[in-house]
């Protein structure tokens, strides 16, 4: 460790002025005894999120350590507990009560260091752009010692608080076409904050993006050996979102492309592009937990900026952004879980909410404008759902239809995506 380096960027810190931020929507709600872990994609906003805590509290009684600083690449946790508990002491004159760990993922032993640091009376926020942070996965590490959150990039409503248009009113019909003008913006270039605020320019920034998330998370942090195999499924896989996928169509296709492959390596990548967070697999709804966590499953992008440079799908994008948003309001329902419906027939709904043992929705994305648009089939899937699921709450998101439908005593809530991005 070099001590010198290491107090520079200590005293860069206690001397930096709070970046100025939009507000999250994300409440970190801290319960005494437990870190508070912050996983996304990369470029989500998770460290000006954190700032937004740090601007809370006495400067000198915080530390707040960027594992991709080069002051601080390749520490063990022995030696960033000692930069926490001697040498942040030794430049600011004052112990630190909370710690502030920005992608944590990238020290060997983190969950040690946490437990630790907790022991000793700490306040800790972590972050980390890898699924091994996600609560099912950090569960057995820090044995119950860890509220975690998902940050994604904006949603449609921090997106207008950034862009300055937060003030719209939804009620009123003259703003209507503007909320509609914006969405479409928001579907095509999605909410990474950077993207959003660019005064232009944005797909190369998009283009920089999924390089970064590729080499780094993927390809750098996995040891990934064959870059043509990995390049390959990367983009597969994420030109695919907002669709079924099984293994078997991504080895059909590794097969035409003519790039040699090993099946274990294609197994063994998929679970690598899962542990970027770029990319997100849901599970088919069944009682049986084999069926759940089997094959196919359907693919969803963190953000809709990542379909870049595909043609415009607004139906697609429509369904990614719900699924987004759906995702970001489990953040506040501990316990909801999220599925998509298909039987034998063929018959799908887009996303089953599950809450406990009872499904709690049903909900359908479609590209319609009025009631002659709306497919029939769509109606019937989320009927016959209704009926074996035994749930009553029916939705379907449109672009721009919205009533309330009764069909064999049943009611379909139908509602425009704005409203209902807007409409908590």
């Amino acid at each position: 460790m070099e001590v010198d380096l290491v107090k520079d960027y200590i005293s860069n810190y206690l001397n930096a002025k709070v970046p100025e931020l939009v507000r999250r929507d994300l409440q970190l709600n801290t319960i005494k005894g437990k870190a508070i872990t912050i996983v996304g994609p990369r470029r989500a906003g998770k460290t000006s999120l954190m700032w937004q805590e740090i601007a809370k509290q006495d400067r000198r009684e915080t530390i707040y350590l960027d594992f991709e600083d080069i002051a601080l690449k390749d520490l063990s946790a022995a030696e960033v507990l000692r930069v926490i508990t001697d040498i942040f002491t030794e430049v600011s004159g004052k112990k630190a009560s909370t710690v502030f760990l920005d992608e944590i993922q990238n020290v060997d032993g983190w969950q040690s260091l946490v437990r630790t640091l907790l022991d000793r009376g700490y306040k800790v926020y972590a972050t980390g752009s890898s699924s091994k942070l996600l609560a099912r996965e950090i569960a057995t590490q820090l044995r119950g010692r860890s509220i975690t959150h998902l940050l994604l990039p904006f949603s449609f409503y921090e997106y207008l608080v950034a862009t300055g248009e937060r003030a719209i009113d939804i009620n009123s019909m003259s703003e209507k076409g503007r909320v509609k003008n914006l969405l479409s913006k928001y579907l095509h270039s999605g909410g990474f904050p950077e993207v959003v605020l660019a005064s232009g320019d944005k797909e190369r920034l998009l283009a920089e993006y999924k390089d970064l998330i590729f080499f780094k998370d993927f390809v750098e942090r996995h040891k990934a050996k064959s870059i043509d195999v990995a390049r390959y499924m990367f983009n597969f896989v994420t030109q695919a979102y907002a669709s079924e996928m099984s293994i078997r169509r991504i080895l059909t296709a590794l097969t035409s492309s003519g790039v040699p492959f090993g099946n274990n390596t294609v197994y063994d990548y998929v679970d690598k592009l899962q542990d970027t967070l770029v990319v997100f697999f849901l599970e088919k709804y069944s009682t049986k937990v084999s069926i759940r966590s089997g094959w196919p499953k359907k693919v969803y992008l963190a953000d809709n900026g990542l379909a870049w440079p595909l043609p415009y799908d607004e139906g697609r994008l429509m369904e990614n952004t719900v699924f987004l948003e759906l995702k970001r309001r489990m953040n506040s329902v501990p316990g909801l879980e999220l599925f998509y419906y298909k039987d034998s027939a063929g018959h799908e709904v887009d996303f089953v909410v599950k809450y406990g043992a009872r499904i709690r929705e049903l909900i359908q994305v479609t590209r319609v404008s009025t009631n002659a648009e709306i497919k029939r089939s769509e109606v019937e899937s989320l009927l016959k759902a209704s009926k074996e699921l035994r749930c009553k709450n029916l939705t379907i998101i449109t672009w721009d239809y919205e009533y309330k439908e009764e069909i064999d005593n049943t009611r379909i809530n139908y509602i425009p995506l704005w409203r209902w991005l807007l409409e908590k």
